[in-house]
């Protein structure tokens, strides 16, 4: 029985460590609030109205995932275009150019 005590005594001065542990792990398996598509198709849909009232882009659809985005316009054949609109996807995403891919559409 002295046995019994004098492990459960060794396990009194880890108490404080042992429930950070586990509060710690309890919080881990909590569920996390996640992207739902129809936050992307929103975001998908917000670029593609701001970037086709844009002056050179023309009509535009944009795909935004969680490495990069695509955008198809009219306007991608000229530079200044294309860098307007990887600078403005830019700012707003915090993507690097190396993330954003500007496509001319198919005639």
């Amino acid at each position: 029985m002295s046995e019994i005590k004098g492990k459960f005594a060794n396990l009194q001065k880890f108490k404080y460590p042992l429930l950070v542990l586990v509060i710690g792990i309890m919080l881990m398996l909590l569920p996390t609030g996640s992207k739902t598509s129809t936050d992307t198709q929103d975001k998908d849909a917000a670029f593609q109205q701001i970037l086709s009232s844009t002056e050179g882009v023309g009509e535009a659809r944009v795909i935004v995932s969680e490495s990069g985005v695509v955008v198809v316009c009219r306007g991608a054949d000229d530079a200044k275009v294309r860098l307007d609109i990887i600078r403005a996807i830019g700012s707003y995403t915090g993507f690097g150019s190396d993330k954003i891919t500007v496509l001319k559409f198919a005639d």
